[in-house]
């Protein structure tokens, strides 16, 4: 007799939810076209100065900030489809906006535009993917999101320098650019509203429900909880401490510092991508296995650990032999990379349980402004420690940073354990 082997079935995620998946990838990409150049193409190449570009940023970091605490309410109160697609919208706008952009009130309105609609799609994007998938399915879910929309970028940006390589008028090439990432928010917009729930609520549960027409918990209610709390500070080192730092700050300290050409910085920041795809199928099992709180901990373990395997090429030093100097890099690039799905297979689990279905857009909300302001300190505290530091130490910060990370996450699973 063949023995059977006793392992878990897998969850299938649905159709609904490799509809969303794929657009995402599609929207995704399209901010990767325009991701690097914004900076640039206002203050140079439209002439404007860094004074608008700068403008640029702070309309769109404050309209994010303000979307956000607006959109998590009304994706609580109403669909949190209409959200994210009100969302689309704005950034469809937002991006088109720039194409024919020419002066500083147009762009300051595509800034407001695009912030917008980041704030109002990252307040309700939690709520959409929940209700695409079964509830057993949703660690393998935020998983497939996260490396979907690094995925999507990375893409991009690899199709955006090779538009713009070697053409004469890069202003038109980026014109063009920015039209299509527009457009690439449209088809987004059509599948969040395509995979919304039908089903309409019992009457008595629309009785029970205008009853109390302003239930649920508040912003201030969540963060009296100290899982939440935690949760959300947690959200904000790992900004801060791992996802900023491999894009601003790693490739700045192993050029600057290491004296590592170009080509293989590139090299294992793309590497660090392909391992995201490759190691979630193969992880997948262990993943869901694993208590949320455990697996959220390790991630900046892993983090540590992937910092020391830099560290190590560092003192290794520029007379040690390329496979062990670039094969510790490459280590990094891997190790980071797990220590990324442990947190995206986890994070929102937990976000989701701790907020309850009334609080999703809310909880989906502090997430989001949790994650922007990681996003806004994260790369001038790295790019401090790359001028300020060696080689050696600038690893070796980035360790602490990601050990202080872990000392939340810790706190968080102790505070639950018991629970």
């Amino acid at each position: 007799m063949t023995a059977i082997r006793a392992t878990a079935p897998r969850t299938p995620l649905g159709r609904r939810f490799g509809l969303l998946m794929g657009a995402l990838l599609l929207s995704s990409l399209g901010n990767g076209l325009c991701f690097p150049f914004t900076s640039i193409y206002v203050s140079q190449l439209l002439g404007l100065g860094g004074r608008a570009a700068g403008g640029y940023f702070i309309a769109m970091a404050a309209a994010s900030f303000a979307a956000a605490l607006a959109g998590g309410p009304l994706a609580d109160r109403g669909s949190p489809h209409r959200v994210g697609a009100l969302g689309g919208a704005a950034l469809a706008v937002g991006y088109a906006l720039l194409a024919p952009a020419g002066s500083v009130a147009l762009v300051l309105t595509s800034g407001v535009c695009v912030g917008a609609g980041f704030g109002l799609f990252y307040a309700s994007i939690v709520g959409i993917v929940d209700t695409a998938v079964p509830e057993s399915g949703r660690r393998s879910a935020f998983a497939i999101r996260h490396i979907v929309n690094n995925a999507g970028i990375g893409l991009g940006s690899v199709a955006a320098g090779l538009a713009l390589h070697g053409v004469a008028t890069p202003v038109g090439a980026l014109r063009w650019l920015y039209l299509a990432n527009g457009l690439a928010a449209l088809p987004l917009i059509a599948v969040i509203l395509g995979v919304r729930p039908r089903t309409r609520p019992e009457p008595e549960e629309r009785d029970a429900s205008a009853e109390k027409p302003g239930a649920g918990p508040t912003y201030r209610t969540l963060l009296r909880a100290r899982p939440m709390a935690l949760l959300i500070l947690a959200q904000a080192l790992f900004a801060i401490v791992g996802f900023t730092q491999i894009e601003a700050t790693v490739p700045l300290l192993m050029h600057d510092r290491m004296a590592v050409r170009l080509g293989w910085v590139s090299t294992v920041v793309a590497a660090s991508s392909f391992a995201l795809i490759a190691l979630q199928p193969l992880l997948r099992r262990q993943l869901e296995r694993l208590p949320e709180t455990v697996s959220l901990a390790a991630g900046p373990v892993l983090w540590t650990g992937a910092f020391g395997c830099g560290l190590g090429a560092a003192l290794a030093g520029e007379t040690a032999p390329a496979a062990v100097r670039y094969g510790l890099l490459l280590a990094f690039a891997v190790i980071f990379a797990a220590g990324e799905l442990m947190y995206s297979s986890a994070f929102y689990p937990l976000l989701l349980r701790w907020s309850g279905e009334e609080a999703v857009g809310r909880a989906g909300a502090l997430a989001s402004l949790a994650w922007n302001l990681g996003t806004a300190s994260g790369p001038p505290i790295g790019l401090f420690v790359v001028a300020n530091a060696s080689a050696t130490g600038g690893w070796l910060a980035l360790a602490l940073g990601a050990a202080a990370a872990f000392t939340v996450a810790a706190a968080l699973h102790s505070r639950t354990a018991g629970s």
